[in-house]
């Protein structure tokens, strides 16, 4: 047609689809985010925007790996779900940002894929401004796209909202009609485009990624040293074995069999000592394999030099091995918490690596396998760390293991909320004293009533509260405890603190003695 607008190839109906999507997201957004409290609201637009991104790009699913990113966005969507949480929405934003970048890039290993991603992260707040710029800069026969957007948008709209203000002052039905129609206040306003402009910035970069190709991708991605000479290797590993043989040995005395510790060091001091250096030496240890002794080198093809580098990996996993003992002592003396769990799981992931390595160095496979394996065991670990409750873990194993009940820290079950209701409800039954019975009676009632208020609005409520609540119920059926009475108040923990005591009368004025025939 002649005079007809053109528009490049670029922006023809993958981008007006791309748009679509993106209003779309912006929409379901402003509903569901908009005062957002922490609910699994969230979970359900991660699934939206996966849902759109795979409707509006159909070559995410066609990438190789695609229905492997897709299906992982899925689960860490659902886990969303069940407990929203920064360790589930970052690996979410992982798996997403995978899937956009699958169709331009093919996936080599983890270390350029995470430059890719933090590339990808780092533009996004630029790529929505810089696509505009660009859709209003484009040319056709009769002028910009910009003009031609105001003409044919801009303009009916105006218009229609003069001629539509004119017929409201001219018939009273439609002014009452828009005289009843309430605006937001301005601070709400701004709260909603502030919403709509950050999801904006998420969404966008995912529908209209750019290739992010790096000058090292053809390099090997771990820095290429000169190798160290066999004599100096042979050497280093005696000593290093040497080293490492007297802390295994002593670890091996009293930790292992069991043998009395020397005087003024308890089993706790030698446990809890240890456990972080002796895991930050297994990394080094680590480190010093995989920069100094690569597959193909001189002292890796050396038999005595591999037998050495076995027995001292070996050295370094009973190392681990004692780490974990050394914590598992501890947590047996003490208690359980949120990070213990976090660092026995690290403890496991470091052994690992080891392993790999070693099995890298003695199988020839290059730095990208090393780099990709440890990223999947990584990667395994971190999403079941997403879908676990490490609170309720916590909690649980402190009830279920309780010695002495002096020593149960309900300060910091207090903490942990709703992650400790059901354990807090079954100690109020197990055989404790009355004091620590009406402690948990009264953590449980908070921790019930504060889960029921959270639970109660749609935009905080999460499956696994959901759940929890439900169980908590079917405990407190026909239950009808309460905490004893507290006039002046509870510490942490629930102790009742006692009353004060009262304010001593001061002593009466002394009085004169009279002597006799003496007048008063």
């Amino acid at each position: 047609m002649t005079g007809a607008l053109t528009i490049p190839s670029w922006s023809r109906y993958s981008f007006a689809l791309k748009l679509g999507g993106a209003l779309a997201l912006l929409a379901a957004a402003d509903v569901l985010l908009y005062g957002f409290g922490g609910g699994s609201v969230i979970g359900l637009f991660a699934l939206i925007w996966l849902a759109v991104m795979v409707l509006v790009r159909p070559a995410v699913r066609n990438a190789s790996g695609g229905g492997v990113a897709i299906l992982c966005g899925a689960v860490f969507s659902a886990s969303l779900i069940l407990d929203p949480g920064p360790l589930a929405a970052l690996l979410f934003l992982i798996a997403i940002g995978t899937v956009a970048l699958l169709p331009r890039h093919v996936f080599d290993h983890a270390g350029l894929w995470f430059l890719r991603l933090t590339t990808l992260g780092v533009g996004a707040p630029f790529w929505p401004i810089a696509d505009a710029w660009r859709l209003a800069s484009m040319s056709g026969h009769r002028g910009s796209v910009g003009k031609s957007i105001l003409l044919n948008i801009a303009l009916p709209l105006i218009g229609g909202a003069l001629f539509l203000s004119l017929f409201a002052s001219a018939n009273p039905v439609l002014g009452n009609a828009f005289a009843a129609i309430e605006l937001p206040d301005f601070t709400t306003l701004i709260g909603h485009a502030l919403l709509l402009c950050v999801t904006l910035v998420f969404v966008w970069p995912t529908l209209r990624p750019r290739a992010l190709r790096f000058a090292s991708e053809r390099q090997a991605w771990l820095p290429q040293m000169p190798d160290p000479s066999v004599t100096m290797m042979l050497v280093t590993l005696v000593v290093f074995n040497a080293v490492f043989a007297l802390e295994n040995g002593l670890d091996i005395v009293f930790l292992w069999s069991g043998a009395a510790l020397p005087d003024g060091i308890t089993l706790a001091d030698y446990a809890h000592r240890g456990a972080y250096t002796l895991i930050a030496t297994a990394l080094l240890a680590g480190l010093f394999v995989l920069v100094a002794l690569r597959p193909g080198s001189p002292s890796a093809q050396t038999p005595i030099i591999r037998r050495l580098l076995l027995v001292w990996v070996a050295q370094n996993l009973l190392l681990v091995a004692s780490s974990i003992l050394r914590l598992l002592d501890y947590i047996d003396a003490y208690s359980l918490t949120e990070l213990r769990i976090a660092a026995l799981v690290w403890m496991v992931l470091v052994a690992t690596g080891l392993v790999l390595i070693c099995w890298r160095f003695f199988h020839g496979q290059s730095a990208a396998w090393l780099i990709n394996a440890n990223a999947l065991a990584a990667g395994i670990v971190l999403s079941g760390s997403a879908m676990a409750d490490y609170g309720a873990i916590a909690a649980r194993w402190n009830v279920d293991h309780l010695r002495d009940p002096s020593r149960l820290d309900l300060c910091y079950l207090e903490r942990l909320e709703s992650s400790a209701l059901i354990p807090l409800l079954e100690l109020r039954d197990a055989p404790v004293g009355n004091g620590l019975r009406d402690q948990a009676t009264y953590l449980s009632a908070v921790a019930y009533r504060r889960l029921g208020e959270s639970q109660s609005d749609w935009q905080s409520w999460t499956l696994r509260g959901a759940l929890r609540l439900a169980e908590a119920e079917a405990l407190l059926a026909n239950d009808a405890r309460k905490p004893m009475p507290a006039p002046n108040g509870r510490m942490c923990g629930g102790e009742i603190l006692p009353l004060p005591a009262p304010p001593i009368a001061p002593p009466p004025p002394p009085t004169a003695t009279l002597t006799p025939g003496e007048k008063p």
